[in-house]
């Protein structure tokens, strides 16, 4: 079996390499370099001392450890040293070096240009910095054209499918040629973005670079739907080939009519003369959208998290049966906790505890005693968390971003406080990285603090199986002690369940939890 390995400067572990039955060190050449190979006796940069080859004058020799003959290495021109190697794989202009790879072979090989005039170089295309990413946007560029850059050191921020992410270079080198440059719109995954070169004096002949057009590396794909079966699929293009009215169409051009034949037959059977009917066409939407007259208005383009998140939330409602359970909490109890507890946070120097810390430490310790709603449908199993990772919505103008508190049931109401407001602050500055958004097993929702919604119902942030809608707290007159009547402050709560998950009880009973906890919260102490 062939062993692919990386050319570079200086060859490692050359010996062990050649531990196979029938070993070789050998270049790939494009078409116009293997032109010119010949079995000549030539310095070849690839040459190898040791048990298994010897140096001759200056011809590099192998020796082949089943036949003992020697094995010539190539002479190539310094211009085909430079630009002429492939990656490809090309036949060799040798009978003898050709014979080598009958069997096992071992090929130390590194991509070159296609070009016969530019040097050796890395194409780095548009990375996949999270599950869903298929495109992206160069946010900038923090190294310029010329840099040197190493590994570890941030090339670019990049503009994901859920937040800006800081992107790393591999290799030590320099920065070439930037092909996308800041503020790049929909770079699909795979596609070119910069040139790294190892010498810098290489630097100046990608000046003029332009990346191929050819197709990018391709993306990751989409989890289709299951594939239906062949006969409703057969129906749907016999539908789809059956006329419509609106298919018609006739054209007059002086005194001949042109029409097709669906439309004369149209006309013929409903008695309607030809000549009384306008040609149809179809108009572009945006354009008749463009031309109403009397409206004004402006397009604002979509940022990649707005279009995800579209997508995302369209698909959990086609496919996720939603349904919601509503329940009313008395929070007097909570409002006074809070207010005894953020003079000691003060006095401490953290943050203060605000109600939604509070739902969420209540919401991630009813998960815990009712874990089926801390689970996900996966068509054949469902999968049961034992981690409590609760996703908190944030409203940005970027678009709408979900950090997660990982472990939420096992942290205390000041740790959890701190680390909302650095999340939330991490993403209205659309810097949030993937481990700070990814793996939630819950989503919790208020719109009521912020903006004073009484009650409303969110869609189930796939793939989790519920999403807890909090509203705001509002004073009501009830019932009191003797007949008398006191006001109390009252939270709305709406669960909105993934039915395939969570049925009407399960849901009910999670509620009941929360509730608990919110009614009486010196419980989530213990």
């Amino acid at each position: 079996m062939a062993l692919l390995l990386r050319h570079s400067r200086k060859l490692q572990r050359v010996r062990g390499v050649l531990d196979c039955e029938r070993g070789s060190i050998a270049r790939h050449f494009s078409a116009s370099a293997c032109s010119t190979a010949a079995k000549e006796d030539a310095v070849s940069s690839s040459t190898v001392h040791g048990e298994y080859g010897k140096k001759v004058g200056s011809t590099g020799i192998f020796q082949d450890r089943q036949s003992g003959k020697g094995l010539h290495n190539f002479k190539v021109s310094p211009r085909e040293a430079r630009g002429g190697y492939n990656s490809k794989r090309m036949p060799i202009a040798s009978t003898g070096a050709n014979s080598l790879f009958s069997s096992g072979q071992v090929v130390l090989a590194r991509h070159f240009s296609s070009g016969a005039d530019l040097p050796a170089h890395e194409a780095i295309g548009m990375p996949s910095l999270s599950p869903t990413m298929t495109e992206g946007n160069i946010a900038r560029w923090v190294k310029k054209e010329g840099d040197k850059v190493s590994p570890g050191e941030v090339l670019c921020e990049v503009e994901t499918d859920k937040a800006t992410v800081e992107m790393e270079c591999m290799e030590e080198g320099y920065l070439a040629k930037i092909v996308c440059g800041d503020g790049a719109k929909e770079i699909k995954v795979g596609e070119i973005i910069c040139i790294t070169v190892e010498e810098e004096g290489d630097i100046e002949k990608f000046k003029d670079y332009k990346a191929s057009s050819s197709a990018p590396a391709a993306a990751p794909a989409e989890p289709k739907p299951q594939s239906e079966p062949a006969e409703p699929k057969e129906e749907k293009k016999e539908l789809s080939m059956s006329p419509e009215p609106k298919a018609t169409k006739t054209e007059e051009s002086g005194d001949r009519l042109f029409s097709s034949p669906v439309a004369r037959k149209l006309a013929e059977d409903n008695n309607v003369p030809l000549s009384s009917l306008k040609a149809s066409a179809t108009k572009d939407s945006k354009k008749e959208a463009a031309a109403a007259p009397g409206l004004g208005y402006v397009d604002l383009p979509n940022t990649q998290i707005r279009k995800i998140t579209a997508n995302r939330l369209l698909q959990s409602k086609q496919t996720i049966p939603h349904y919601y359970l509503t329940v009313d909490s008395r929070v007097d109890k909570l409002i006074k906790l809070r207010s005894e507890l953020n003079p000691l946070q003060d006095a401490s120097g953290g943050k203060k505890i605000s109600i939604n810390d509070l739902v969420i430490k209540a919401a991630a310790l009813a998960l815990r005693k009712v874990p089926a709603c801390n689970s996900s449908w996966m068509n054949d199993f469902i999968r049961q968390y034992h981690n409590v990772n609760i996703n908190v919505a944030v409203q940005t103008e970027h678009g709408l971003f979900v950090p997660v508190v990982r472990d939420a049931d096992k942290k205390g109401l000041a740790t959890i406080a701190d680390e909302v407001k650095q999340l939330a602050l991490r993403a209205k500055e659309n810097s949030l990285k993937p481990a700070e958004y990814e793996g939630g097993t819950f989503t919790v929702s208020n719109l009521g603090g912020p903006f004073g919604i009484k009650q409303f119902c969110a869609i189930v942030n796939p793939p989790q199986s519920a999403i807890l809608a909090i509203g705001s707290a509002e004073k009501r007159v009830i019932p009191g002690a003797e007949g008398q009547f006191e006001v109390g402050s009252f939270m709305s709560a709406t669960l909105s369940c993934d039915h395939r998950v969570i049925d009407g009880a399960m849901g009910a009973e999670w509620l009941k939890a929360f509730k608990g906890y919110i009614e009486n919260p010196t419980t989530m102490l213990l």
